[in-house]
């Protein structure tokens, strides 16, 4: 099966870059192993994005997105691309179920949860450790909460798992957030948030689910416990990058170089949004991200296939 783009990933940013490239009349592909909006898929609220002044639930924004690049004729599978193959001018993606040939390539696979990697951790996922509030809060209603990190993400599911936690605790091991200040005051002004700085969680304990953590101190070293129900972890993200190692440049961190064009350093193959390294890692800069790939591609194919 032959297409003019192949795109990688459902999120904002593949879902745009479908958009634009159907817009421009190239036959698009776009592969999607999980469910369609990414990460967004699972908050409930967005409050950044342009032309929502009051937010916008997350699962309607990210079925405008998926409906207006379909409108454009863009074609979605759910299978999971393994590998890239180049071939001449052309690339091959392969699935575990098909083979799919393109003139060019985005890859917009994003990122994926960082763990903590204590003990208890792996153990309890799916009995008290979660990494997504939306999925797992509504079970731990009237119950006592851990939030583990100090990102945006952490505090807005923070503040979320207010809704159904009796009492939410923010464990932190800096003495000040890096979310932005507006989400951070609120959290301040929440009486069912308390904040444990300065600390770090060492292990998450219990018998068939979770009943507590123990917290080290990261100057006295001191350790306590705590006893909760559930454990939600929200430190930072490892780009899914694999697809592209040993055909992309790739930095220390897993993150793909690419130039203002999104495009790697082989000619055709682009990657976008959480993926690339970048300063801010948005919905609006991963839709951006994706409309500038799919015109440089457009390009590329008019320079390259005629």
């Amino acid at each position: 099966m032959e297409y003019d783009l192949i795109v990688i990933g459902a999120g904002p940013g593949g879902l745009t870059a479908a958009l634009y490239a159907g817009r421009s009349n190239l036959k698009t592909l776009v592969l999607e192993k999980d469910i369609i909006g990414g990460q967004i898929a699972l908050t409930e609220i967005v409050e950044d994005y342009p032309g929502f002044p009051e937010g916008i639930k997350a699962q309607d924004l990210i079925k405008n997105f998926h409906e207006h690049a379909k409108k454009f004729g863009a074609e979605i599978i759910f299978e999971e691309a393994k590998e890239i193959i180049i071939s001449g001018n052309y690339k091959i993606v392969k699935t575990p179920y098909n083979e799919y040939k393109s003139k060019a390539v985005i890859v917009a696979t994003g990122a994926r949860h960082k763990n903590l990697n204590v003990k208890g951790e792996k153990e309890f996922l799916g009995r008290g450790v979660s990494y997504c509030a939306i999925c797992d809060g509504p079970f731990f209603k009237d119950k006592e909460i851990v939030v583990v990190g100090g990102g945006d993400t952490a505090v807005l599911e923070a503040n979320y798992l207010t809704k159904f936690g009796k009492k939410i605790y923010i464990v932190h091991r800096r003495n000040k957030f890096r979310a932005a200040g507006k989400y951070v005051e609120r959290i301040y002004k929440n009486p069912k948030i308390e904040l444990l700085l300065e600390k770090v969680v060492k292990e998450i304990y219990g018998k068939n689910k979770v009943e507590g953590v123990i917290l080290e101190d990261v100057k006295t070293k001191e350790i306590k416990n705590l006893e909760c129900s559930a454990v939600f972890i929200f430190i930072g993200f490892i780009p899914n990058s694999e697809i592209l190692r040993g055909i992309a440049e790739i930095d220390e961190n897993g993150y793909v170089i690419v130039d203002e064009k999104m495009e790697t350093n082989v000619k055709g193959i682009y990657a976008i949004g959480d993926l690339r390294k970048k300063t801010l890692k948005q919905i609006v800069t991963s839709a951006a991200d994706g409309a500038i790939a799919a015109m440089a591609a457009y390009e590329y194919i008019e320079e390259n296939f005629k």
